[in-house]
């Protein structure tokens, strides 16, 4: 038997889980936390070189959990701009009178989520790996390999896009393998970039540059898993060169300034959200492609969605609260991921029709302000 009586076991403490047992804690809920890796790790996470976007909407979120006031080295997202190789001007995006959003460092995320639950006395047991997965009656368990049981009324899966416990909940998952990675790259650079984020799509590859605080930018650039290995073997100068010239040298002479990173890009929708006494947040339940820089966002929502459905008061693994959840986090989930997967297949499609098509398409959209602006709404998501 578990030695703590809880409402809700989350497996996973990464930045999804760890923010939806404070959310959880928040709404007077007992959690307990079971990851893998050790405390050292979490309560200082390393560096991973992903910056993460966040809409309005999310910093909302943040801050009613007390996790906005953590970060460090905020940067302002104030403009963006989206290009095709050979458009004669990129395409703009701008909300007048306010910031489109945030990018921070995806390992400070993960600090302050830490922070958030040893402030809240959330119960975090590390070194744990789940081998089992038991629901009967009003119980859920999960069995780790170190032989211990846990019981809840509520598990929920928050242990990457490739989950091990949703495999062991017997949920299938749709995977879209890119055939691509992408190479995160830390620069500085000779010029301002004044808060815009640039996406450049060219023939072969595709290059985001993601504006951080001071004269620092980070590069995240998408290539043909055939091609990383050259890529990969340019030394710091080369490989500054190359993003430079890519990206058209508007930002002047850079410099590598850390470590590079590769994650190749899968991206993975799961068959449901819910079963029986169970749920998926975050990556487990939908694991973006990151050009619409949506994804912790969703997750997100996603947690907003589940913790405001559930109470002390009630049994947590009853069925309509779950289910409530799971056609609320699809209806916002499944037009963004389509919708994500289908702008990558075409701005990634270097058949010299398509090519055309697609300039047509951005130097058609600088010239259609409503249609601009619809999608700044969507980029800032204030609703």
């Amino acid at each position: 038997m578990s030695p703590h009586a809880v409402n809700t076991l989350i497996c996973g403490a990464g930045p999804a889980g760890l923010a939806l047992a404070c959310a959880l804690h928040d709404r007077g809920l007992t959690v307990c936390v079971l990851e893998q890796a050790d405390e050292a790790t979490l309560a200082a996470p390393a560096d991973d070189g992903r910056e993460i976007a966040l809409t309005h909407r999310s910093r909302r979120l943040l801050e009613d959990m007390g996790l906005w006031q953590r970060l460090p080295d905020i940067a302002p997202l104030r403009r963006a701009s989206v290009r095709s190789s050979g458009s004669r001007q990129p395409l703009p995006f701008e909300a007048v009178g306010q910031d489109l959003g945030w990018l921070v460092s995806n390992h400070h995320l993960r600090a302050a989520a830490w922070a958030g639950v040893r402030e809240r006395g959330v119960t975090v047991l590390c070194g744990r790996s789940v081998v089992g997965l038991a629901r009967s009656g009003a119980v859920a368990r999960l069995h780790t390999r170190c032989g211990e049981l846990h019981e809840a009324a509520l598990v929920v899966a928050a242990d990457s896009r490739f989950s091990a416990l949703r495999r062991l909940a017997g949920i299938g998952a749709r995977h879209q393998d890119f055939g691509r990675s992408a190479l995160l790259v830390p620069l500085a650079h000779e010029r301002e970039h004044e808060g815009l984020a640039q996406e450049c799509f060219l023939e072969g590859h595709t290059l985001a540059l993601l504006p951080k605080t001071g004269r620092r930018s980070s590069a995240v650039w998408t290539v043909a898993n055939a091609a990383l290995p050259g890529i990969a073997a340019m030394d710091d100068a080369a490989l500054a060169a190359a993003i430079a010239r890519a990206a058209g040298h508007r930002l002047g002479a850079m410099q590598v300034a850390g470590a590079r990173h590769v994650y190749p890009l899968v991206a993975v929708w799961a068959e449901r959200f819910v079963a029986p006494r169970f749920a998926l947040i975050g990556d487990a339940a939908v694991g973006m492609h990151p050009v619409t820089a949506h994804g912790y966002n969703l997750g997100l929502y996603g947690i907003q969605a589940l913790a405001r459905r559930l109470s002390p008061s009630v049994d947590a693994g009853q069925p309509a609260p779950l289910l409530a959840y799971e056609a609320e986090h699809r209806r916002a989930a499944g037009p963004m991921y389509a919708g994500t997967n289908a702008l990558v297949r075409f701005f990634t499609d270097d058949r010299a029709p398509v090519l055309a098509l697609r300039r047509a398409v951005i130097d058609i959209a600088r010239h259609l302000p409503p249609l601009r602006a619809a999608i700044t709404r969507r980029l800032v998501d204030a609703a």
